[in-house]
């Protein structure tokens, strides 16, 4: 897996993933969370591939897409202090992302055990995630962040959630249209 990073184009990946038949024409299998966290982390080390994209916004999170193909793609996200994606999943799909600069905070759902699990995101971490995770990633710092996400399939939709005293309810469901 290698990333062609030209100056003025996103982002591409050359994979060598198994490729696989269905009679008509080629499908491929979606990348590993090992391979989408290996994207993001070799972009984040590129910043003059992506930081000229960067915006903030005082309304909501500010988000680009800097790769659409038919098996992944990659967005560009920057937050504020205080804003926050809620609990959602991401329909099925495989993903990983890392902090680029900034700090967050990762909010996700253990075993019966554990609970609520919280964890510091600093710049130069990355996770990465299987197609049935479903997180609250947040900027509790006192200034900006930026990430980088990947997720193979690319995104169909994705469900948000509500955190009550018996897991999580689902609340709504948005598609790429809402994107």
């Amino acid at each position: 897996m290698s990333l062609d990073l030209a100056p003025d184009h996103p982002p591409t990946v050359a994979r060598t993933d198994a490729v696989t038949t269905n009679g008509v024409g080629e499908t491929r299998a979606p990348f590993t969370p090992n391979t989408l966290r290996a994207i993001v982390r070799e972009l984040a080390e590129r910043p003059d591939q992506w930081i000229h994209h960067v915006r903030l916004s005082t309304d909501d999170r500010w988000y680009r897409r800097l790769v659409a193909d038919d098996d992944h793609e990659v967005w560009l996200i920057s937050w504020l202090p205080g804003q926050s994606t809620g609990f959602h999943d991401h329909g099925g799909s495989r993903g990983a992302f890392t902090v680029a600069l900034g700090e967050l905070e990762e909010l996700s759902l253990g075993g019966p055990d554990q609970g609520l699990l919280i964890r510091r995101v600093p710049a130069g971490t990355a996770r990465a995630f299987g197609p049935e995770y479903v997180h609250d990633v947040r900027n509790t710092a006192s200034g900006p962040a930026v990430t980088l996400h990947a997720y193979s399939p690319p995104l169909s939709s994705m469900a948000h959630y509500d955190l009550r005293a018996g897991g999580l309810v689902r609340t709504s469901e948005e598609g790429p249209e809402q994107w």
